[in-house]
């Protein structure tokens, strides 16, 4: 009885043994974030599995990818369109296609960054920087990164591989290079400070010449204003004294003028001289200048 016990005890055991062996060979989990890639005797299946508990042919395999957005770093080595060499550094996020992960695998398999993406970033990057100078590079580093995304994208997309972004997060010249690009940064910041110094003087200059012109033109206008005055007071001090002439000449008459000479005279007849050596008064017997006083000639 102990021994049919004993048996059957076993027996129970190997086959719980072999239910869970099935158990675990008929199902698998997905973890969160993976792919599952279901193969029946290598064989990749149409299909995949997403995340969680599945039951499947206890002869089929599920290989895991990680379908999740992932970040590589790379460095690299290019040359610009005049030839300069620069070391560059960067990332890439990228990411597979769920639904399109079974195709990946099938073609490229798990190691399809290393295989396919790496590669064409490297390749993509350095034709990239080919097409700009060196002293381009830095200021198109954000144009750099959208070109190299684009052109990756292209080329995975029939792979299922989503680019995300490519960023370029440093760009090393050589030394002789740098040392050069200072020098004439140097020379650049000289020759616009010399610029700005010419520009200061020459307004200096113009303002000055400036100031002098309208200097003279005050002066000048100042000098018009005084000559048209003086002028204006000549022009009213003669007509002024033509007026008054005019007055004058009006009220002159013989009368007045008789009467004048006649006031002033000082009753002395005025004399001449025969050329005798006798000097005798002159004698006006006209009506009209009886009361003239004769003035004195010599003779």
């Amino acid at each position: 009885m102990i021994r049919t016990a004993k048996g059957k005890l076993i027996g129970i055991l190997v086959v719980l043994a072999l239910l869970i062996v099935v158990f675990f060979a008929c199902t698998t989990v997905v973890p969160t974030g993976y792919t599952g890639i279901l193969t029946t005797f290598g064989k990749v299946e149409d299909f995949t599995l997403d995340a969680g508990f599945h039951f499947k042919n206890p002869v089929q395999s599920v290989i895991m990818m990680d379908n999740r957005e992932q970040k590589t770093a790379f460095t690299t080595e290019a040359f610009s369109s005049d030839i300069q060499q620069v070391e560059v550094v960067g990332s890439v996020n990228f990411a597979i296609n769920k639904s399109t992960a079974m195709n990946l695998y099938k073609e490229v398999g798990t190691g399809y960054f290393t295989t396919l993406v790496m590669p064409r970033l490297l390749e993509n990057t350095k034709a990239t920087f080919s097409k700009f100078t060196a002293e381009n590079l830095v200021a198109e580093r954000e144009n750099l990164s959208i070109t190299i995304r684009e052109k990756l994208t292209s080329e995975m997309a029939k792979y299922g591989i989503n680019i995300i972004s490519v960023s370029i997060e440093n760009i090393d010249f050589s030394d002789s290079f740098t040392d050069a690009v200072e020098a004439k940064q140097v020379a650049a910041q000289k020759k616009l400070q010399a610029e700005i110094e010419q520009e200061q003087a020459t307004m200096e200059t113009r303002q000055a010449a400036e100031r002098q012109k309208i200097s003279a033109e005050a002066d000048a206008a100042v000098k018009k204003i005084e000559a048209d005055a003086a002028a204006y007071a000549t022009k009213v001090q003669a007509e002024a004294e033509a007026e008054a002439n005019a007055k004058i000449s009006e009220s002159l008459t013989k009368d007045l003028i008789s009467f004048t000479q006649a006031r002033r005279w000082d009753g002395k007849l005025p004399l001449y001289s025969n050329g005798s050596g006798i000097t005798m008064p002159i004698l006006n017997l006209s009506n009209e200048s009886e009361t003239a006083p004769a003035q004195e000639v010599d003779n």
